[in-house]
């Protein structure tokens, strides 16, 4: 149903930096890039992901509440990406572990401060 997701950032160049690291470790890259806008994703394939630098020109915030999630293959990827955010800017918001019967995630939110978690099922 979701088709992509858009972050807002400030700071584009750091913004590409944390998403193409995320990006590698699940397999893909950038597929469309602009002075303004990144998009990260697979032509075709599950949904990707985007910052940008907001179209009115006033200053990117973060949404209260807004969280994206990153569908990993088992819980060692959701470890790995839980450390390639640590490394590129990160900031934690819930180290890797289970969160209830069936559920394995980590939470953390990139340099711009937008939420996102890692997460498989099973």
């Amino acid at each position: 149903m979701i088709g992509y997701v858009t972050v807002g950032t400030n700071d584009l160049p750091r913004a590409a930096q944390f998403y193409d690291a995320l990006a590698a470790e699940m397999g893909t890259g950038r597929m469309m890039d602009f002075d303004t806008f990144i998009a990260w994703g697979t032509p075709g394939g599950a949904a990707g992901i985007a910052a940008t630098k907001p179209f009115d020109g006033q200053p990117a915030t973060v949404g209260n509440g807004v969280m994206v999630a990153l569908e990993a293959r088992d819980k060692e990827q959701v470890d790995r990406l839980y450390a390639i955010a640590m490394t590129h800017g990160g900031s934690d918001e819930g180290a890797p572990g289970p969160r209830g019967e069936g559920f394995y995630a980590a939470y953390f939110r990139d340099p711009d401060g937008n939420k996102l978690n890692a997460f498989v099922m099973g």
